[in-house]
């Protein structure tokens, strides 16, 4: 049977990113042109990579909007909509909401659960969610009744010093994690191989896979060669631009098999 089609949801900045929400870092001026062009370059990668892109409007009003991977979690058998842990972001969802109706069965995370897509990591059938200033207990415990059911389990991470878990780290497949163990326990991961960032790249941790390919930002390229020497193809997109809105390559776009 052929593999069923990659999908990625994106949704282009807009000048309002100057507002974005900070939390671990100093807000720096955003050239808006530069990163609109950082934008369309990772979604051109995207498409090279095999991936049929959505791409939503821009929200003026929305300063966060772009990143759309925070407002909801995709699993092969349905959907969960977040409630975001900044209640500025909280509108975002309903546009996103409406891209995956036709793909997934809908469910959402409610008061008093906060949980940005930003802190869960799918891992084969485990579901890691990360403790962060953005997702909290209750959330873990809502998401654990939405996902028992397709029979996935929920394990907690703690998060400190990043905004999200996908900030301090990345499933690689077949048991391999990419860390920054200075942002979470690497105890807590394997069986398989657990793989540091190097300690200049604290913020390599994030990557994503299209297929068989990993992506990641660019600059980093100590962490890129590691990956590289274990057998990971890696592809690398400039996201300076995006990353002074704490950006990591992972959270500007939803992707999923249709």
């Amino acid at each position: 049977m052929p593999a069923r089609p990659v999908i990625a949801i994106v949704r282009p900045p807009t000048p309002a990113i100057a507002l974005c929400e900070l939390t671990h870092i100093e807000r720096q001026p955003i050239d808006v042109e530069r990163a609109l062009a950082q934008h369309r370059a990772y979604t051109a990668l995207l498409r090279s990579l095999g991936a049929d892109v959505i791409t939503l409007p821009p929200e003026p009003d929305l300063p966060d909007a772009v990143f759309v991977e925070d407002v909801a979690v995709v699993l092969d058998e349905i959907a969960i909509l977040t409630n975001p842990g900044a209640p500025s972001r909280r509108p975002e969802v309903a546009g996103v909401a409406g891209a995956l109706e036709p793909h997934r069965l809908l469910f959402t995370i409610r008061d008093p659960a906060t949980l940005d897509g930003g802190d869960v990591i799918v891992a084969g059938r485990t579901i890691r969610v990360g403790l962060s200033g953005r997702s909290n207990p209750a959330a873990i415990e809502q998401l654990r009744e939405i996902v028992e059911p397709h029979g996935y389990r929920v394990r907690s991470a703690a998060v400190h010093g990043c905004l999200h878990l996908k900030s301090a780290c990345t499933w690689l497949g077949d048991g391999a994690w990419l860390v920054n163990p200075d942002w979470v326990d690497p105890a807590s991961f394997g069986p398989g191989p657990v793989l540091p960032v190097h300690p200049s790249e604290p913020r390599a941790a994030n990557t994503f896979r299209v297929g068989d390919a990993l992506v990641m930002a660019g600059g980093f390229p100590a962490t890129r060669e590691l990956l590289e020497r274990h057998g990971f193809t890696v592809h690398t997109t400039e996201l300076s631009e995006l990353q002074k809105a704490e950006a990591g390559g992972s959270c500007m776009s939803l992707i999923f098999r249709a």
